[in-house]
């Protein structure tokens, strides 16, 4: 019988699970990360600078013109949208189908997930320009007559796709929680710590009734977000594929936003995961080698999947005998912004076959390389389909092109701030690995008759 390796390494008790995953949380920030918060914190202020810019003088700093109405926000806002996929998908499918393995990563996918999806929700809100009139996105009863939110828009159903995907995120992390945050309330050396983790433990006893409730809902809520995995990025993707826009009016764009979305998503896992390793050393033993090669083969799969979708684009646009289709498509690759999508297939489809060999997919350096290449790639795959679609209209005379600025940049750059202050502040405050997960596996692959749990 095939014997599994083991999940924790190390010969863990469960006070040693309990003592590794709280230290980072009890114990004094190290040097390094006081020195990536101040970074980070620094560039988060830089993002609130260009956003009030943005907001005070008009999206017009922006690169956008007549036709590129849609640019960086939409763009970075479906990115962000993409990389909170992983989170709810290792929590909620891969918990549905009993995989063991997820049990060190899920909580920081999770995490990432939420302020993914934060950090993504700012961009709609700021992108139609009157930022303090977007309670009008809203079907709430109001005097003004025949002016009520379009039911028919696809932007309307992102407003509740999107609220509703980041309520049940949120609820099920926060959830997942409890258990843990009791344990830290009673190891609290100090009135105050005891008191804050005590009222967020929600008066956790431990008790086989608190299992039991914690069990059930726990369930419920991965079965309400498995579909929501699906859905919000098959929404996010009816942006696009609803308009009569050549490039865009396809119906391949639902599954193949999905397949980007999870693809994406599990390439930021394994960034922030590699980042932790080698921030926290305890937790190596936690989050080890298996762990990440089974996220690099499921980046190569889809990675696969995503290059597939671009050449079945390509085949649908010639085979459809539509002339504006086929013009769109050429012009992707060979116009005046055919650098973005050969630098998306490289990034997206290319690169990533590294991961055939098992030697790449277990090395640190090269997981992590292959992991930024892969997010700059899916970044510059919404710049592709969004900016080409729109650069080159229908009538020649009206041809135009995105002119990329200052505020572009910050724009981009200075959302990865906003996202990284959230994630190293939920290092030093949250445990970041779950203790009540962790400690029921302890004994896979430690079988002493070798067999397969």
């Amino acid at each position: 019988m095939i014997k599994r390796n083991p999940l924790v390494l190390g010969n863990k008790t469960l006070k040693d699970v309990t003592d590794d995953i709280c230290a980072p949380v009890e114990r004094f920030p190290s040097k390094g990360w006081v020195g990536l918060f101040l970074g980070a914190k620094t560039l988060l202020l830089f993002y609130i600078v260009i956003l009030a810019s943005v907001v005070g003088v008009g999206i017009g700093l922006l690169g956008m013109s007549n036709p590129v109405f849609w640019g960086t926000m939409i763009v970075t806002f479906v990115f962000w949208i993409g990389i909170g996929h992983a989170g709810t998908l290792i929590s909620a499918v891969l918990f549905l189908f009993r995989q063991k393995w997820r049990t060190s990563v899920a909580r920081t996918a999770e995490a990432m997930t939420v302020f993914a999806v934060m950090t993504a929700g700012l961009f709609p809100l700021l992108h139609t320009g009157r930022p303090w009139l977007d309670y009008w996105l809203f079907p709430y009863p109001n005097q003004r007559g025949p002016l009520w939110v379009n039911f028919r828009s696809p932007l309307l159903w992102d407003v509740f796709a999107v609220s509703t995907y980041a309520t049940v995120s949120m609820v099920f992390w926060y959830i997942g929680l409890v258990p843990d945050f009791a344990t830290i309330k009673d190891r609290a050396k100090n009135k105050l710590r005891r008191t804050v983790y005590g009222a967020l433990s929600l008066g956790w006893r431990g008790t086989a009734k608190n299992w039991s409730h914690y069990e059930m809902l726990y369930l419920i809520l991965a079965g309400l977000s498995t579909p929501l995995v699906l859905s919000v990025h098959t929404i996010v993707s009816f942006d696009f594929a609803v308009s009569h826009l050549p490039g865009w009016h396809t119906t391949i764009f639902p599954p193949y936003f999905v397949a980007g979305a999870i693809f994406s998503g599990f390439a930021m896992v394994v960034t922030l995961m590699t980042l932790v390793r080698i921030g926290f050393k305890e937790f190596q033993n936690y989050v080890t080698l298996d762990h990440m090669e089974v996220m690099n083969k499921i980046i190569m799969t889809t990675g696969m999947l995503v290059g597939y979708a671009y050449a079945a684009e390509f085949f649908i646009a010639w085979y459809s005998g539509n002339q504006y289709e086929r013009f769109v498509f050429v012009n992707r690759a060979f116009g005046p912004y055919g650098w973005s999508y050969w630098m998306m297939v490289t990034c997206n489809v290319i690169i990533p076959q590294v991961f055939w060999w098992k030697k790449m997919r277990r090395s640190i350096p090269v997981m992590f390389v292959v992991s930024i290449f892969v997010n700059i790639g899916m970044w510059f795959e919404r710049f592709v389909i969004t900016v080409t679609s729109l650069h080159r209209d229908f009538l020649p005379s009206s041809w135009g092109m995105y002119h990329w600025s200052w505020f572009d940049t910050g724009v981009l750059v200075g959302s990865f701030g906003m996202f990284l202050t959230l994630f190293l502040l939920y290092l030093r405050l949250f445990p970041a690995v779950s203790i009540a997960e962790v400690k029921p596996v302890l004994h896979v692959g430690y079988d002493e008759k070798g067999g397969h749990h």
